[in-house]
């Protein structure tokens, strides 16, 4: 009991860190993608998609911080289903959505001429659905059972539940829980470690562009490899935890319940992501910058026009000329972070 009264102490304040930082990114990331950004691209259809995701599983976390301060589930049975849906689904929407991200700007630096860039818009929307479908369709499951959890006066809506109380159904569908969990950690983490190896080699070996340009392309590189370990790694650990304790020592309560509530708190760094995610956006996407830096007021643009102007071969460009030097950049560049 005294482990599930720290965890309680311990989650609230690191999930509203979460939603304060990730609606406010994220909303700003939407207001831009919605208004503000003129040239869609398939990198920009999918990063649109990854901060739905984020947003949609941020918007879950109001009712479980309020779980965790009353230490009781008031909002009833189908809620608590609905809740566990949005965020297992959107944490998963979330990693494949990185994951595609990493892809697209692999093939546009490494293999500029690949099929694969000339992707069109429409395709990228296919690709999206079929990223959704994807990660929804293993979580549908979850909309099917009762995951609250009753003791004395207080209920708790838990998908991590004790294998001596769940039904059978309730253990094969945390089995599948679980199987997901570690297969989507290991796969994408392969695949970002894959193409952000290969396009810093690439990079370093073509010494293509500015010594400078080159650096910011590999801390990008970087910036999406910790951040996914950082979220991540914790509960995939944790869950592997679970998984050897219920698999060999199913006697060993202890550790069982231990291991639980690290995987309920390793929960908080999963949703961490979600606020990191808009600074992604940022480094990732020239087209996103632009339309973030036009949006400013022009007290707080002047800086930024003064340092573009200092770097241009004219010194003054036009609205129009930068937004078609953008577009070129996006579709051509052989190296340029997309």
């Amino acid at each position: 009991m005294d482990r599930i009264s720290r965890c309680s102490q311990i989650m609230p304040p690191v999930l509203i860190i979460d939603v304060i930082l990730g609606l406010l990114g994220n909303l700003v990331a939407l207001w831009i993608f919605c208004f503000k950004l003129k040239a869609w691209n398939p990198n920009s259809l999918f990063l649109f998609n990854l901060v739905i995701a984020d947003f949609l599983a941020l918007v879950s976390l109001p009712l479980r911080i309020d779980a965790l301060l009353r230490s009781h589930w008031v909002f009833g049975d189908g809620m608590c289903r609905i809740n566990l849906f949005l965020m297992f689904s959107n944490r998963s929407a979330s990693i494949a959505l990185m994951t595609v991200v990493a892809i697209y700007r692999y093939f546009k630096v490494v293999h500029p001429h690949h099929r694969f860039n000339r992707m069109t818009k429409r395709q990228a929307v296919f690709v999206s659905l079929f990223v959704w479908l994807l990660v929804i369709t293993p979580r549908v499951p979850m909309l099917a059972y009762n995951h609250i959890k009753g003791s004395g006066n207080t209920t708790q809506c838990f998908f991590f539940t004790s294998y001596k109380e769940a039904s059978r159904a309730i253990i094969i569908l945390v089995a599948m829980h679980r199987i997901l969990t570690v297969l989507e950690f290991i796969f994408p983490m392969a695949m970002l470690l894959f193409c952000s190896i290969r396009i810093s080699s690439f990079l370093k070996e073509r010494r293509m562009g500015k010594p400078d340009k080159v650096r910011k392309a590999m801390r990008v590189c970087i910036a999406i490899v910790a951040v996914f370990m950082v979220c991540f790694l914790p509960t995939t650990v944790t869950t592997i935890g679970v998984w050897i304790i219920r698999s060999y020592r199913p006697w060993d309560c202890t550790s069982f319940y231990r291991f639980t509530q690290l995987s309920i708190v390793s929960l908080g760094l999963n949703f961490l992501n979600s606020a990191l995610d808009p600074i992604i956006y940022i480094f990732s996407s020239s087209m996103f910058r632009k339309a973030l830096v036009g949006a400013l007021p022009c007290a707080l643009r002047c800086g930024q026009d003064a340092e573009d102007n200092k770097t241009s071969s004219s010194g003054t460009q036009s609205t129009t000329q930068e937004e078609m030097k953008c577009m070129r950049t996006d579709r051509g560049s052989e190296w340029e972070p997309v």
